[in-house]
């Protein structure tokens, strides 16, 4: 009869332990993402939790830190994916999945809470890496692209097309890319109603790269001055071409230094090793030495 009564109280408070998180997770309301694009493939693996850290954590995030957050999310282009309140859930429960994993590992051989911090620290920080490198490589997308697209845009405006129509040209011409995407949102925003210069501005406000700020600065200084396009985007062309050689002969130079350490820590060590037994092995085999001293000299003693 214990046993039975045991068994029912268990049974009982799994059913309402699971019918409390059925609530917590059912409160929370469905999300529109008809016109959004898909998160990520880290935050799509815990999407249900991230849409519950949100509804109930996302309010109490300061407006400085939502409006710095989405710049960056807007520069490296994923402000169609993730708001700012989804990746700062995403931070948190890397968090805690990173530190629950430095607990079970860590936990084997020692039992230390400074594990579990350190792993939660890196865990909470590792979507801001995630971030950077996002940003840093759709920003080297836009500057290799950069140049074939001034190039397209000037040869249509010296035709005698307008700086909209030569932007679609450029956008039919070129292949898929991240400053494709932004010219294809420059146009949508001038067929909305914006004019073109605050369209280009938001472009660059989006971008945030230096290159696109100088472009923008100067098409809508010589629209504005009413000077003509074509000299300004053959000029704006060639500097970014000029620019593109210099990066590449930088990374050319620094080459040699990025492969100084693993000839160091790798190929000289066994280099010296295969050296050193070939003249140990002449002096053995013309009699200057014998392998018996060496032999005790490596000799672990006892």
């Amino acid at each position: 009869m214990f046993s039975f009564a045991l068994a029912v109280m268990v049974g009982a408070s799994v059913a309402l332990m699971a019918w409390g998180v059925y609530s917590i997770f059912a409160a929370v309301p469905d999300e529109d993402r008809s016109y959004l694009d898909r998160p990520p493939i880290g935050f799509r693996l815990l999407w249900p939790l991230v849409r519950l850290v949100v509804f109930y954590l996302g309010a109490k995030l300061s407006l400085p830190y939502r409006q710095a957050t989405q710049q960056r999310l807007r520069s490296a282009g994923v402000d169609y994916s993730l708001s700012p309140e989804q990746f700062f859930a995403g931070k948190l429960l890397a968090a805690l999945i990173f530190g629950g994993f430095s607990y079970f590992v860590v936990g084997i051989l020692e039992s230390s809470i400074w594990y579990v911090l350190f792993g939660a620290l890196g865990g909470f920080y590792y979507p801001e890496l995630w971030l950077k490198e996002t940003r840093e490589r759709r920003h080297k997308e836009i500057l290799r692209a950069l140049p074939f697209y001034l190039d397209v845009i000037t040869l249509s405006v010296e035709a005698g097309t307008n700086l909209t129509g030569a932007f679609t040209q450029a956008v039919q011409k070129a292949p898929p890319s991240a400053l494709k995407s932004e010219i294809t949102r420059v146009l949508r925003d001038v067929r909305a109603g914006k004019s073109r210069a605050e369209a280009m501005r938001a472009m660059a406000d989006r971008v945030d790269m230096t290159a696109i700020n100088t472009l923008v600065s100067s098409l809508v200084q010589a629209e504005t001055m009413g000077s003509t396009l074509g000299p300004v985007l053959r000029a704006q062309a060639d500097q970014r071409r000029t620019e593109r050689f210099q990066r590449a002969e930088k990374l050319a130079m620094e080459a040699p230094v990025k492969l100084l350490g693993p000839l160091i820590m790798f190929i000289f060590p066994n280099f010296f090793i295969v050296l050193i037994f070939l003249l140990v092995s002449k002096s053995v085999q013309e009699g200057v030495v014998t392998w018996a001293p060496l032999v005790r000299a490596l000799t672990w003693p006892g």
